[in-house]
């Protein structure tokens, strides 16, 4: 049984925005950091996996489909994302091998919770799209192969942080590290005690930017760091663009 968790999703190879919440004091005393996909698919992948596996047993693995992207491109495959191909080609055979050989999903006994299921999109596929405002009917289908004695899950994939009960079950969805939606500064989340809570670094943003641009060798560097770590998407703008995919009824014209 494990005594505390901290959760941390779709990073996206933002090495300074995840060396910041390294640095809470209670990312620092959780007993695992899980990591809910999308780890390595952006401006610093070599550096971003270097610092997770340096933190060695601790780090509790899972895949994202950015993941599995990688690891195709590696392999002589295409993305049809540029930050993804580049990064892609610039993993060493062992972190190709470390990404080929990620989980999904992964259950973990947490104390206050019992048997904890940590997904990237969905418990039963890592690019399916759930919202938080998604229908009890949508999410009693993704939810449809998760086991009876499982009452939390923690999923990742959209970058928006948010708690929400689905029939009893309480679903967790930390945010994002390096693309965060929402509001400024990286998000993650802390399941200790039978509680979650939601969690975000206070960082400046244009500090993290200017800290990807001077350490990446991305050539798209500087545009990226703008969209990504300067520029804060509105969680309401995202909703929009992503609840086509969450299999609802288009609205009206």
């Amino acid at each position: 049984m494990v005594a505390s968790v901290a959760v941390l999703s779709d990073v996206h190879g933002a090495l300074p925005a995840l060396d910041a919440v390294l640095a809470e004091p209670d990312v620092r005393a959780a007993e695992r950091i899980v990591l809910t996909g999308d780890i390595a698919a952006g401006p610093m992948p070599v550096q971003t996996l270097d610092r997770l596996v340096s933190l060695g047993e601790r780090v509790v693995w899972v895949r994202g489909n950015a993941d599995r992207e990688l690891v195709a491109v590696a392999r002589g495959g295409t993305s049809g994302i540029d930050v993804s191909d580049w990064a892609g080609r610039q993993l060493r055979p062992d972190q190709v091998e470390l990404l080929a050989s990620l989980p999904h999903p992964v259950t973990l006994d947490v104390d206050g919770f019992g048997p904890v299921l940590f997904c990237h999109g969905t418990p039963r596929d890592d690019d399916e799209v759930v919202l938080v405002d998604s229908s009890l009917t949508r999410w009693a289908e993704v939810l449809s192969t998760v086991p009876a004695d499982v009452r939390t899950i923690v999923c990742g994939h959209t970058h928006m942080p948010f708690l929400r009960l689905v029939d009893r079950r309480l679903v967790v969805n930390p945010g994002s590290v390096g693309m965060p939606y929402g509001q400024a500064g990286p998000h993650w989340a802390v399941l200790r005690d039978g509680a979650v809570t939601l969690r975000r670094t206070a960082a400046d943003p244009d500090a993290l930017a200017d800290a990807v641009v001077a350490a990446s060798d991305y050539p798209g560097a500087g545009a990226w760091a703008d969209e990504y770590a300067r520029t804060v998407h509105s969680d309401a703008e995202a909703l929009t663009v992503f609840a086509p995919r969450d299999g609802r009824a288009p609205g009206p014209p």
